[in-house]
């Protein structure tokens, strides 16, 4: 019954949706402002409900209902606990009821708490999002539903293995709040076209939900990098495969998106651009979506399903961006310019940034589509990697680190260009010094990384410049989330460039007794044994590390092979030291005497997911800094008391 109890809330879902949409078309087109004030609640409701049939699949997941079909194809009653509760949302159908119910719960949220907007630009996006949510609603209930039963079934399939880790209980969830925060935004950008409302009240409005998907969808790529980098045991932490790729752009377009509401809000300025970039957030999202469930990847990333599936998203993503494309085309004119500023201005350098970040999404976006067309209308497969976007997008990204380094130095409205320069002299200094050690002490590195360290040493500098001269108490907190952000992005292109420039591999074929150097290590197998695990059978090999003569210690690269279903994993061995990582695999070609090993010595890899750490944080305080600025002025309401704070966001 649970799971009858799961579809009935899903059609309750849907006809909610339904209902909000008509109410939120009915009251403005109409004018019926009664049938406006149902529509709150009604958004809601269906939270409620959507919140209750995901709640149901995680039920029958937990408890191993095998007649239920997505249960007995995804799920074993084997498996320990986190990967049953976490495998409802590790399949093609159980994603997508996580994506509707936080979608329908990002509806409730702007119905309970938005109270910024203008009432009937409140209504028209809560009924775009409704008519979002009804299309996706429509996509479970017609063409992908999870609660499907199925008989004669004792034992499920269980759960693909390269997802049998605890990184599948964060790293979906965090990104599916990420896709939603921009479907948010997209329909703020709609309400707003609707009713002719383009400014700084509704970029105020907005801004908290493009910030909170940034945030999360930051947190998302970099918890996959490092979740693909120990379990796919290839030593590397991005592979530009598609599906990476399809959780990149729509970080790339948020990120534009995200200067530019900071301006209309701020300095009601780059309307038109706002309102471009919404939409363009959620289209990538949306092509992400379809990218992942069309069944026209092939990837240990995506879900495999038929394509009769892709065309249904398909088509969604043609209503839904066609529909905003037409909208924006019909009220832009009606969008007026807003402020004005000079060439040489931060609003200039975000303008730049923006474009420089649109530029490197096309980058990305061909590169992972061309295939895909090539193959579907000539029957050619080719595949593009790592040469064409380091070669393409590795010099865009080196020129957006030269605007973020100088865009928060620049004035609003009007700067001097030599002022700028001489703001920026510490950092060009650090560039420099960077540059003249880089060329006494590491001759032999490539052009890229070399440019890419002299950037991390200039942004990491000027990114500490807003806090200058500054009484660092009274800072406010949206100005260290901007100065933690570019501090974040300098360290991460270090440790990017430092993987790049300084690795150090050797793989050899290992008797026991037998030692291998790799950097400064010296690696020497000791034996290799069976291990049983909870669901897999382990061969795992002991190694004994040195490091210059000094103390030794241990280290254990596993092999897994699962039965249910059939498959062999990767399991590496890394440690991690304050300079770096030892990375070793044991490979499945061994004879029984010999074993395949491949090590790595990184220096200075974590750098990477600690930048994505400090880009993610300084989101997150400058997010609690807006909200605590645009909601309390600025004090908490355990300052002032709750009573005054509602009283002033009123």
């Amino acid at each position: 019954m649970i799971a009858e109890a799961g579809l009935a809330a899903l059609w309750l879902g849907a006809a909610m949706a339904l209902l909000q949409l008509v109410l939120g078309a009915l009251a403005l087109g109409a004018g019926r402002a009664s049938l406006g004030e149902a529509i709150g609640p009604v958004a809601v409701v269906q939270a409620a409900l959507a919140g209750t049939a995901f709640a149901c699949l995680v039920a029958v997941f937990a408890r191993s209902d095998m007649s239920v079909l997505l249960v007995a194809a995804n799920s074993h009653s084997a498996k320990p606990m986190l990967y049953k509760v976490a495998g409802a949302w590790g399949n093609h159908e159980g994603s997508m009821l996580l994506w509707v119910t936080i979608l329908a719960l990002a509806g409730a949220t702007i119905a309970l708490f938005e109270r910024r907007l203008r009432a009937d630009t409140r209504l028209a996006t809560l009924a775009a999002q409704g008519a979002i949510a009804l299309g996706f609603y429509a996509f479970l209930l017609f063409a992908s539903n999870p609660f499907a039963r199925i008989s004669g079934v004792s034992e499920g399939q269980g759960l693909n293995p390269l997802l049998q880790d605890p990184g599948l209980a964060f790293h979906p969830p965090t990104l599916y709040l990420g896709y939603v925060g921009m479907s948010a935004a997209f329909s703020f950008a709609v309400g707003a076209l609707v009713t002719r409302n383009v400014g700084p009240d509704f970029a105020r409005a907005m801004r908290p939900w493009v910030l909170g998907a940034w945030v999360f969808l930051t947190i998302g790529i970099t918890a996959g990098s490092y979740w693909a980098y120990y379990t796919l045991g290839w030593g590397g932490w991005w592979f530009w495969d598609p599906v990476e790729n399809a959780s990149l752009m729509p970080w790339l377009a948020a990120t534009a998106l995200l200067h530019s509401v900071t301006v209309l809000a701020t300095r009601d300025g780059l309307r038109a651009w706002t309102i471009m970039l919404s939409v363009l957030a959620f289209s990538m999202s949306m092509v992400g979506t379809f990218l992942v469930r069309s069944g026209i990847l092939t990837s240990v990333h995506s879900f495999a399903v038929d394509p009769e599936r892709g065309v249904f998203i398909l088509a969604l993503l043609a209503l839904y961006i066609g529909g905003a494309m037409a909208l924006f085309a019909a009220r832009i004119a009606t969008v007026s310019e807003g402020s004005r500023f000079d060439p040489v201005s931060r609003e200039a350098a975000l303008v730049i940034n923006n474009l420089v970040l649109c530029v490197i999404l096309v980058v990305v976006m061909a590169g992972t589509l061309y295939p895909l067309v090539l193959e579907a209308t000539t029957g050619a497969k080719i595949s593009v990697g790592a040469p064409y976007y380091n070669s393409v997008a590795g010099p865009l990204a080196l020129v957006l680190m030269v605007l973020l380094a100088a865009g928060p130095l620049l004035r609003w409205r009007s700067d001097r260009a030599r002022l700028v320069v001489d703001r920026m002299a510490l950092a060009l200094v650090a560039g420099a010094a960077a540059l003249l050690l880089l060329a006494l002490f590491a001759r032999r590195i490539g052009a890229l990384p070399l440019l890419g360290l002299v950037a991390a040493a200039i942004v990491g500098v000027a990114s500490l410049a807003p806090l200058w001269k500054r009484r660092l108490g009274r800072t406010p907190l949206f100005t260290w989330g901007m100065v933690l952000a570019h501090l974040g992005c300098a360290v991460s292109l270090a440790g990017m460039a430092c993987d790049s420039a300084f690795t150090v591999e050797n793989m050899a074929a290992v008797r026991a007794g037998e030692t291998r150097m790799v950097g400064p290590f010296a690696v020497r197998l000791e034996g290799v044994r069976e291990k049983p695990g909870p669901n897999y059978q382990a061969l795992e090999a002991v190694l004994a590390v040195t490091r210059g003569g000094g103390e030794g210690f241990a280290m254990r690269p596993q092999l897994h092979q699962f039965t249910d279903p059939p498959m062999t994993t990767n399991q590496a061995a890394i440690a991690t030291f304050w300079n770096g990582q030892l990375y070793i695999t044991l490979g499945e070609n061994s004879d029984g005497t010999n074993f395949l090993l491949r090590m790595w010595w990184k220096p200075f890899v974590t750098l990477i997911w600690l930048g994505g750490a400090l880009i993610a944080l300084g989101g997150a305080l400058s997010l609690l800094g807006r909200v605590r600025r645009d909601w309390w002025g600025h004090r908490w309401p355990w300052q002032r008391g709750f009573g005054a704070g509602a009283g002033a966001a009123a």
